[in-house]
């Protein structure tokens, strides 16, 4: 069997590393296809996954949309010439309607349900679309829900063991409190009206947390100069290790909140969406805080992220809700394992 998969964001090549390494040992032949986006060709070689890049994405509406048809062109050939009997994706549109062009299966993951104009190009030409239980919408008879979260994919322990070497990089001791936080760029499709945390809040954060904890800054594009200066310094490939071993995650990323909830670590996460995930890991497990981006919501995250801080027995707590999240959950990425076997024919 011959299974073309196609990288949208570097989240995904998380998504799918597992997946392609056990069908690989099971004799099935695996083709990435990746866009040019941040650090997604760095975490291919990282793995060494041999891909195939189909260029950078441009930025605005008018840029998306060009994008979409050299991007479907690219997939197209690259399809002709590698022929694959299915293709796998998270949510994005131009492998399903590549595949429905070549008559094949597309097999698509998505837990983002304000992704509105990503569901609209997708939906038509999947064969199947798989989201988590906790996913608030209902998308038709092509959905099959399961009982757990993506980030399981590659956080679940059968895949990940966390390093503690990366408190030596960091510069931290054992016992030492220290927060990531997490600011984004609001450039994605479905980002579009969003303005995120205001910079006076984003500083009054930094500020209160810093006196409970150091602070390491992960952000997307420049920061001011008096933020600057804590820009996490860390390889990519550490960052896991880096919220596994934090007292807490705080920020704007949807992914990274649940990744801390998935390795034990409380997190804060500020969209005025949300998610059907991290609300799962707000109501049944209370490891995850959701706030909006209104001025009174970013106070009160601000407030929660001091309280937690401030709580010294919070870290054994939220590891042993670690615990009950796992059993709760199945392993993703077993689960798209056997999905795809069901065609293989």
């Amino acid at each position: 069997m011959k299974i073309l998969i196609d990288i949208n964001h570097p989240a995904h090549v998380h998504y799918f590393r597992n997946f392609s390494k056990l069908m690989e040992e099971k004799g099935h032949e695996v083709i990435f296809v990746a866009r040019k986006k941040e650090i997604a060709h760095c975490l291919l070689n990282l793995y060494n996954i041999p891909y195939i890049s189909r260029g950078r994405g441009r930025h605005g509406r008018i840029g998306k949309v060009l994008y979409s048809i050299y991007a479907n062109a690219k997939l197209f050939l690259i399809a002709r010439k590698h022929k694959p009997d299915l293709f796998l994706n998270f949510l994005h549109p131009y492998p399903s309607q590549v595949a429905r062009l070549l008559g094949k299966v597309s097999l698509v993951f998505s837990d983002t349900e304000h992704a509105d104009l990503h569901h609209k190009l997708t939906l038509p030409f999947v064969t199947k679309i798989y989201t988590p239980s906790c996913y608030r919408l209902s998308l038709g008879k092509k959905q099959v829900r399961f009982n757990g979260f993506m980030e399981l994919a590659y956080l679940h322990p059968n895949y990940y063991s966390p390093n503690p070497d990366v408190l030596n990089q960091l510069g931290v001791h054992e016992k030492e409190k220290y927060v990531i936080v997490r600011f984004v760029s609001w450039t994605a499709t479905h980002d579009f009206g969003h303005t995120g945390m205001s910079l006076e809040n984003k500083r009054k954060a930094v500020k209160s947390m810093s006196r409970y904890a150091k602070v390491f800054i992960s952000a997307e594009g420049e920061l001011p100069p008096d933020l600057e200066h804590y820009r996490i310094k860390l390889p990519f490939n550490r960052m896991h290790d880096a919220v596994y071993y934090s007292s807490l995650l705080f920020g704007e990323s949807a992914t990274m909140a649940s990744e801390a909830a998935i390795l034990g670590t409380p997190s804060i996460f500020i969209d005025n969406d949300g998610r059907g995930y991290t609300d799962e890991e707000e109501m049944r497990y209370g490891i995850v805080f959701n706030f909006t981006e209104s001025e009174s919501d970013q106070q009160e995250a601000i407030a929660k992220a001091v309280n937690i801080l401030s709580d010294d027995s919070s870290r054994l707590r939220f590891k042993n809700v670690r615990d009950v999240l796992i059993l709760d959950s199945i392993d993703t990425t077993r689960f798209m394992v056997d999905e795809v076997l069901k065609y293989d024919t």
